[in-house]
């Protein structure tokens, strides 16, 4: 940029052309040209000392910091905070969290994960992403699930509302009044919700959800439903009643891959806008809330978009599979050591 000012002023364009041209400021140009004039192509080459402190933190102890927490723990806790740390490399709390920071560094938080070991993990993953963004043709696919134990909370003490300048609040004690089971199925196309409400979550109740899905689904449809592994599912009983009714198909996830189940997706979506902050006295209130919830939904339906192709998710699986095995190797080293 500070070449081209001078360039484009050799050539006797003007100050306003420039400006138009390289999208800078009058006085930016006034300050390259009046540079070059005294010191040639050096003076382009070098900035003027800048007004500001001097960093008083060196390198060598940003390393140290960034070093200590990413390969030690203090003694007797599990991580790092600002002020554990802070005495250790003799920098302040806040010195370490604007380290933290700069280099992306979260010692308080930590994801969880599970990485599915299910011999068939990539068949049942081309399977459920299948009827995902290829679904047959004369079919429904249902993402099926159940929600157990969801607990009618009442507070202890009315909240407050919000107001401006103020959340609202609500007592972090609570009063049991009883569990549900939700059973729930997405339509995959349509985002529509056929839920219900049950006291326990046998393979009883499933059998009733799964024959009313059949019975509300039009006849010259088949019936693609996505479940998990859980032992109802695969209950004796359940297979009977599919071998009776042909057009419905069970595909299940791999095992500890839930999050390829949509469903997942509406639970968390129920959870967090007509459950946490609910205020129940009973079963019957909570189960009204949910089915309020539910039909609602269904008047403006929005389907949940599936776009992560069965390449990628193998992708990251290996990747996450090829780290968890540098940890291993990296413990199993440790342990023969100690």
């Amino acid at each position: 940029m500070r070449a081209r000012i001078v360039l484009l002023s050799g050539e006797g364009v003007g100050t306003g052309e420039i400006v138009e041209r390289l999208g800078v400021t009058t006085s930016t140009i006034t300050l390259w040209r009046d540079r070059y004039e005294r010191e040639g192509v050096r003076g382009l080459l070098k900035d003027a000392p800048r007004s500001g402190r001097r960093p008083t933190i060196s390198k060598e102890q940003v390393i140290e910091v960034v070093r200590r927490t990413l390969d030690e723990r203090p003694e007797g806790a599990t991580h790092w905070s600002t002020r554990t740390l802070a005495p250790v490399v003799g920098l302040s709390p806040a010195t370490i969290g604007r380290i933290w920071r700069a280099h992306g560094l979260k010692p308080h938080r930590v994801k969880r994960f599970k990485l599915s070991t299910d011999p068939q993990f990539i068949e049942k993953l081309q399977d459920v992403v299948g009827l995902y963004l290829d679904p047959p043709e004369k079919a429904v696919v249902f993402s099926v699930d159940e929600k157990s134990q969801i607990q009618a909370l009442d507070r202890t003490q009315p909240g407050l509302p919000m107001k401006k300048g103020r959340v609202g609040t609500m007592t972090h004690d609570y009063k049991r009044n009883g569990t549900t089971t939700l059973f729930a199925a997405v339509n995959v196309a349509t985002g529509e919700v056929i839920g219900e409400c049950m006291g326990r979550h046998r393979h009883d109740e499933f059998l009733v959800f799964l024959k009313r899905l059949e019975r509300e689904t039009a006849k010259s449809l088949d019936l693609e439903v996505i479940l998990d592994n859980y032992a109802t599912h695969k209950h004796p009983a359940v297979t009977a009643w599919l071998a009776k009714h042909p057009r419905v198909h069970l595909h299940f996830t791999p095992t500890s891959a839930s999050w390829l189940n949509l469903v997942e997706r509406f639970f968390a979506e129920i959870t967090d806008k007509a459950i946490r902050r609910g205020v129940f006295k009973h079963v019957k209130q909570l189960e009204a809330a949910i089915e309020r919830y539910i039909g609602a939904r269904n008047a403006h339906p929005l389907p949940y978009t599936w776009t992560a192709t069965v390449e990628a998710i193998i992708e990251k699986r290996d990747r996450a599979s090829s780290a968890l095995d540098r940890v291993r190797k990296t413990l199993a080293i440790s342990d023969a050591v100690h």
